[in-house]
């Protein structure tokens, strides 16, 4: 029902294109005629469910289907305000940087066409609101009810990713509007978290509130602990880039969180979690004093901490996670630069299943760098190494220990380019991993370019050139009872 709503509405746009055959232009506005008719016969709360599911875009177009889809899309659940135009990717340097002159013309239209859809929005409740544009602390007061509106409709999934040029911390973010929370005025600051009752809107503020993400935003630690404490569902947090923050503590037994990314913020110290609800954790930035104790569902950690390059950053990730260890199933780890420390015992990953490395493949102890991390997850189904170089000078790659891995089926290298180093992470994986059914070669780095970025001419040509290599010398390395797949 959905992909004929909306066909009806992209129909509306081509119908009236073509006029060299009459008769079929009229065969098709028969067809689209008996279709709205059949489906304005459905519940009225069934369309509004049809509209929620369209952008806004086409969710606005169905208002000229019929008499009674006129104002359908003003119930819509779905408020999702994401740009196409500029979006190509869910990350800051996924957006076409726009030229200046034009940021904040663009920016005024995007703070426009929010207000005037709210306006007419007459739902009682939302379950998704999201603004995604180049947007700074210039449009606090829109911004400030774009939030109000989200509490008094109960929002569910709460994303409000702005951004800023790039790198430049000069320009002032949005700063999260504390009195709707009862944390006082502006710039004031109280001594306590103020329970529910303390918000303005004491009989919603954001209870129903399942997932927030926020990005460069302005946040204190006493807003992000109101959150925490203060929303009973909520079940997944992400903080991008917010200055304000310090001290993340993530504690008690109440809160309900079991996701939580906390990624590239400038000034914070530390982050505590004892949780024993959340199963899933993300740290990226600076080296920080990281305290993880008493959760026993935490089964998946990401940990990229650019700071730890050239010291021994597997111990202290090790040290940090000991209270995890036994009992995670996905492990992601940047030791991209890090330092091989031969004299350490790894410790053994009785339940991983799945384990992600970054790694710089032309560092002399990668292989056995490699090697420690394998022996240590004896029972890992799949293997992913995204490969990074830092210089593109071959290097002579010390030869590791050959060991017998039964449990690895499938390996992922991303990244890959044809020089020998990289070749040698293969070759070990094919020589020492007895129960491997796959190997998958992408020479595209997707954790830094997600789809539909435009990496540049050269970065095409290097991954052209790392593709060409492996189909024509890496492919005939790779036994035939090896599935070997190309992307």
């Amino acid at each position: 029902m959905f992909n004929t709503v909306k066909y009806l509405v992209n129909n509306l746009r081509t119908s009236a294109k073509d006029d060299s055959n009459l008769g079929k232009r009229r065969e098709s506005e028969d067809k689209h005629n008996y279709l709205v008719d059949r489906i304005s016969l459905l519940p009225y709360e069934v369309l509004v469910s049809i509209a929620s599911l369209l952008s806004l875009k086409e969710a606005a177009a169905t208002s000229v289907l019929s008499r009674r889809w006129k104002n359908v899309w003003k119930y819509t659940t779905t408020l999702n305000f994401q740009d196409l135009d500029l979006f190509v990717g869910d990350n800051f340097y996924c957006l076409k940087l726009l030229e200046e002159n034009l940021r904040d013309e663009k920016s005024r239209k995007y703070v426009d066409w929010v207000d005037r859809v709210l306006v007419q929005h007459e739902g009682h409740t939302i379950e998704r609101f999201k603004a995604f544009f180049f947007l700074n602390n210039i449009f606090k007061n829109s911004i400030d009810k774009w939030i109000e509106f989200a509490m008094q409709k109960r929002v569910q999934v709460l994303e409000l990713q702005f951004f800023i040029k790039q790198y430049d911390f000069t320009i002032d973010n949005y700063e999260f509007p504390q009195n709707l929370i009862g944390l006082g005025g502006e710039g004031e600051y109280s001594n306590h978290i103020p329970t529910q009752h303390l918000c303005r809107y004491n009989n919603v503020g954001f209870k129903f509130l399942k997932v927030l993400r926020l990005q460069q935003i302005c946040l204190t630690d006493e807003v992000l602990e109101y959150f925490l404490s203060n929303c009973p569902v909520l079940e997944r947090l992400t903080v991008t880039v917010a200055r304000g923050l310090v001290c993340v503590r993530v504690v008690g037994p109440s809160i309900s969180l079991k996701y939580l990314a906390i990624l590239d913020c400038p000034n914070l110290k530390s982050i505590e979690i004892c949780n024993p609800n959340i199963a899933s954790f993300v740290y990226m930035g600076a080296c920080i004093d990281l305290l993880i104790n008493n959760v026993p569902l935490l089964i998946e950690v990401h940990i990229s901490e650019r700071a730890l390059h050239y010291v021994d950053f597997t111990t202290v990730a090790f040290n940090r996670l000991s209270f995890c260890l036994s009992h995670l199933e996905i492990l992601k780890l940047n030791i991209s630069g890090v330092v091989y420390n031969p004299n350490y015992d790894f410790p053994v990953l009785e339940n991983l299943k799945q384990l992600e490395l970054n790694v710089e493949t032309n560092y002399q102890w990668a292989l056995y760098h490699l090697y420690s991390f394998m022996k240590a997850c004896p029972h890992i189904h799949r293997l992913i190494l995204k490969l990074e170089f830092q210089t593109y000078v071959e290097t002579i790659v010390s030869k590791a220990p050959k060991f017998s891995h039964h449990s690895l089926k499938v390996v992922e290298i991303m990244g890959y380019r044809g020089y020998q180093c990289a070749v040698e992470h293969v070759v070990y994986l094919i020589e020492n991993v007895v129960a491997l059914e796959k190997i998958i070669i992408d020479p595209v780095r997707r954790w830094i370019w997600p789809p539909g970025m435009d990496r540049g001419t050269e970065m095409v040509k290097e991954e052209v050139k790392g593709r060409k290599h492996a189909k024509e010398h890496l492919k005939e390395r790779v036994p035939s009872t090896l599935e070997f797949e190309c992307l």
